[in-house]
């Protein structure tokens, strides 16, 4: 399996962020592919990559032209989990230290999370541990057929503790309680089942089509919106639907009704033309 990013990089985004290990890039429309760069180490975590995916992701939180971000691993691999050396490193820490050490973690994970506007996790190849948790933690997942996932925590006496929000999240309390006692292997279309993966293709080609046409995709989407709608979601998931929850949405569509994106898309769609959001 290759790196399904092949596009030659258009235009790099402003941020300090992008290193060796995390490469960032963006075309002129707001079309962002993050990728962990470590494909000798199958793109496995250590504090090193988390520091530059934490700043990755702030960045990405703050640019308004960024319409979608795209998460990706180099070479064979999305991405291994925990880096062994590091684990090795993190047998002697104190248990504050092991605590200060995984809120890095924890905090990367939210920064990603928080990006307003869509994520989406490409994975050809293996997505461990917390590899799978960035797999949660982005808004949607596509993956090649021979894409291999588990949460092997359990295996080294350990829980996926910091990932375990976003693994729920997406499959499940009964799935989430099967795969993190288990540590079983599972693959791409047991994932898409489960809720992990959203749409399940061939091979990296295809998965570059899919990208391709996402990108195109949220030019018609207004980038506001998208980040309310987001936001949306996380507050009423779970929520009962009562009285305060009515006057909550109501209050929220209103607002979006006399906001400029809002003015300015019904405005268009009666006239007949593009917002200008999708005329670039």
């Amino acid at each position: 399996m290759t790196n399904p990013i092949a596009d030659p990089i258009v235009e790099v985004v402003d941020t300090d962020a992008t290193s060796d290990l995390v490469l960032i890039e963006a075309t002129p429309e707001g079309a962002v592919t993050v990728t962990i760069n470590r494909p000798a180490k199958k793109n496995a975590f250590d504090p090193t990559v988390i520091g530059a995916l934490h700043e990755a992701f702030e960045t990405l939180q703050n640019q308004e032209h960024v319409r979608v971000v795209f998460l990706t691993g180099a070479g064979d691999a999305f991405s291994a989990g925990a880096d062994l050396e590091w684990m090795k490193s993190s047998v002697d820490y104190t248990e504050d230290e092991n605590r200060a050490d995984a809120l890095h973690l924890a905090k990367m994970l939210k920064a990603l999370h928080d990006i307003p506007a869509l994520t989406v996790a490409l994975v050809d190849g293996p997505a461990f541990g917390g590899g799978a948790g960035l797999v949660a933690a982005c808004d949607m997942a596509v993956a090649t057929e021979g894409s291999k996932f588990a949460f092997s925590e359990v295996r080294l006496g350990l829980t996926p503790a910091t990932i375990s929000p976003y693994v729920v999240a997406a499959i499940g309390p009964r799935n989430a309680k099967l795969l993190f006692a288990t540590a079983r292997i599972f693959g791409a279309e047991d994932a898409q089942v489960m809720g992990l993966v959203n749409e399940v293709v061939p091979d990296a080609a295809t998965l570059a089509v899919v990208k391709e046409a996402l990108s195109k995709g949220m030019l018609d989407c207004a980038p506001g919106a998208v980040g309310d709608a987001k936001r949306l979601v996380d507050d009423v998931a779970g929520r009962e639907i009562d009285n305060d929850l009515l006057h909550e949405t109501a209050r929220r569509i209103a607002a979006r009704r006399i906001s400029e994106e809002g003015q300015e898309g019904v405005r268009a769609f009666l006239e007949r033309r593009k917002p200008s959001w999708a005329q670039g």
